[in-house]
């Protein structure tokens, strides 16, 4: 039985009326962007904070740090997406839990915190070694200049450690993109869930796959040429290596 390409899928009315194929295509394309991008401001700011723990001298936060980092590292997205979705209305106070089973919107919140706190955990890691690798001098430096531990992270440090931990950051931010896909799993129609709509709906499965891959690329190529010019205008001539 011989496959029938339709490449003219996409300008017809899909089943719900909404628009064309195309549209909806769109729409869940719309979606993921939105939902990744949440989610990497939830990454950055929760990982900026434990990758900063994580280098303290203090064994409460060091402890606080590690502990954060395993739980989420360690455990499969699609089982923390899970436990953030079904398991958490059921153990929160009944009044709580309602709220979030009726929360509109419900699976994209779910995925924009699931996987930004799952990926906080890999930029903490990050951070962390960012930090570490830069010479002690410079902490001793500052401490002699009478700066506290926060002015010394917020203008020394963390400053000259996100310049170092850019290249990492970018794989990290396209593997965000990537696994805003698991969203599917929670009923979030992002671009991964409309190509698989669009498929069950006109069995064109090749085309509907083809154009969602086309637009993955797309995305990532924006990613790498944006983070690309800013690793170039935030480099340092002498210190961090320019292109």
């Amino acid at each position: 039985m011989n496959y029938h390409w339709n490449w003219h899928i996409f300008l017809e009315p899909d089943p719900t009326g909404a628009g064309t194929y195309l549209d909806m295509l769109l729409s869940g394309l719309k979606l993921t962007i939105w939902t990744s991008l949440s989610a990497w401001v939830i990454a950055l700011i929760c990982g900026s904070i434990v990758g900063v723990l994580r280098t303290l001298p203090s064994k409460a936060a060091g402890w606080f740090a590690f502990l954060y980092v395993e739980f989420f590292r360690n455990m499969p997205l699609l089982v923390q997406l899970f436990l953030w979705f079904f398991v958490l209305p059921e153990l929160l106070p009944h009044a709580a839990g309602l709220w979030l089973k009726q929360l509109p919107n419900a699976p994209f919140y779910t995925a924009a915190v699931g996987i930004g706190l799952f990926m906080s955990a890999r930029v903490a890691v990050q951070l962390a070694a960012g930090i570490g690798s830069l010479p002690r001098g410079q902490r001793m430096a500052a401490t002699a200049l009478g700066l506290t531990t926060t002015q010394v992270y917020a203008y020394v440090l963390l400053p000259m450690a996100f310049r170092i931990i850019l290249p990492p950051l970018t794989s990290e931010f396209l593997n965000t993109i990537k696994n805003s896909a698991v969203a599917i799993t929670i009923g979030l129609i992002e671009l991964t869930g409309a190509a698989r709509s669009m498929q069950e709906f006109s069995f064109q499965v090749f085309e509907a796959f083809t154009a969602a891959t086309l637009m993955y690329l797309a995305i990532n190529i924006v990613v790498v040429f944006v983070m690309r010019l800013i690793e170039r205008s935030v480099a340092i001539p002498g210190y961090i290596t320019g292109k």
